[in-house]
């Protein structure tokens, strides 16, 4: 099974919004997607390249 991490370059690489995550199935936005929406959405989303600024700093994933 190839990691989150490499899973994640190949589809930045392929210019690709999403790549699927092996254990949930689920798509995953990749950090180019994030660039394209322009701000923190502030879902606590796995490659935030905004550093999770608006991320409420309490709640069910912090």
């Amino acid at each position: 099974m190839q990691c989150i991490e490499e899973l994640h370059r190949l589809a930045c690489e392929q210019g690709l919004d999403t790549y699927i995550d092996p254990a949930s199935g689920y798509q995953v936005l990749t950090s180019q997607a994030h660039l394209k929406r322009g701000i923190c959405c502030g879902n606590d989303c796995r490659h935030c390249p905004y550093g999770h600024i608006n991320v409420p700093k309490s709640g069910p994933h912090r």
